[in-house]
């Protein structure tokens, strides 16, 4: 581990089965080959603190937010929930509101955007290649369908402010979407944004709602816009 897990952790919710918590942009969700410091780490020195556990402590992770979106992260404290929260998301019977700023203005308050994407492993990119509404797909593509509805909230000069509900959850999908139809999301240089940050996205998973693993009833965690995004003016 190149750094101590800081303990800068703000929790969102949290019971005997579940965490939520605030992931900053700009950490990882899980450790990786850099070593450093990831949001499941400090969610474990957290609770080895605050209920002094010796030894490891289970964490459950049972979706994850890539390293430069901001927003709720959920885990899971025990097997059992972490086994039910992970058929929830595979089922995608958690609901998934995201809140983004990107540059232009999309004509319509609302819509919907279908498309097929094929993600590229050697690059780590995604790309739209059909989209269904128009024609089908050919087998060779081996897309995967990807739909999400968004609300334009708020346009301030050349950028605007929308809620995405996310239907699907695919690699890299809401930039992809967004940027294919010139709505690139501000700091994201991989799919067209000019707009340069310090490492983030102007993407924030704002709110999940989930079924609580044991009481069986739906729990909804929100959480604010990063700071940064004053900078924008909406």
């Amino acid at each position: 581990m190149k750094h101590e897990p800081a303990l800068k952790l703000k929790v969102l919710f949290e019971d005997n089965h579940c965490l939520a918590v605030l992931k900053p942009a700009g950490l990882l969700t899980m450790r990786d080959r850099t070593g450093d410091v990831s949001v499941v780490d400090q969610a474990r020195e957290y609770l080895r603190r605050k209920y002094d556990k010796p030894g490891n402590v289970f964490l459950g992770v049972v979706h994850r937010l890539d390293r430069p979106v901001s927003g709720v992260l959920l885990l899971a404290r025990t097997s059992k929930a972490a086994a039910r929260l992970s058929e929830q998301f595979r089922k995608h019977s958690v609901s998934k509101v995201y809140h983004c700023v990107v540059e232009g203005r999309p004509p319509k308050l609302t819509g919907e955007l279908i498309d097929w994407l094929v993600k590229d492993e050697a690059t780590n990119l995604s790309r739209a290649i059909w989209r269904p509404e128009v024609r089908s797909p050919k087998p060779e593509h081996e897309g995967k369908l990807s739909q999400l509805n968004y609300r334009r909230l708020k346009s301030v000069g050349s950028v605007s402010l929308l809620e995405i509900e996310l239907l699907t959850g695919r690699s890299h999908q809401i930039r992809v979407q967004l940027s294919s139809r010139g709505w690139p999301i501000c700091g994201d240089a991989k799919y067209g944004s000019k707009t340069k940050l310090d490492g983030w996205l102007a993407l924030h998973a704002a709110s999940l709602t989930f079924e609580h693993p044991t009481q069986r009833e739906p729990i909804t965690v929100t959480a604010p816009h990063p700071t940064e995004w004053k900078r924008f003016g909406l």
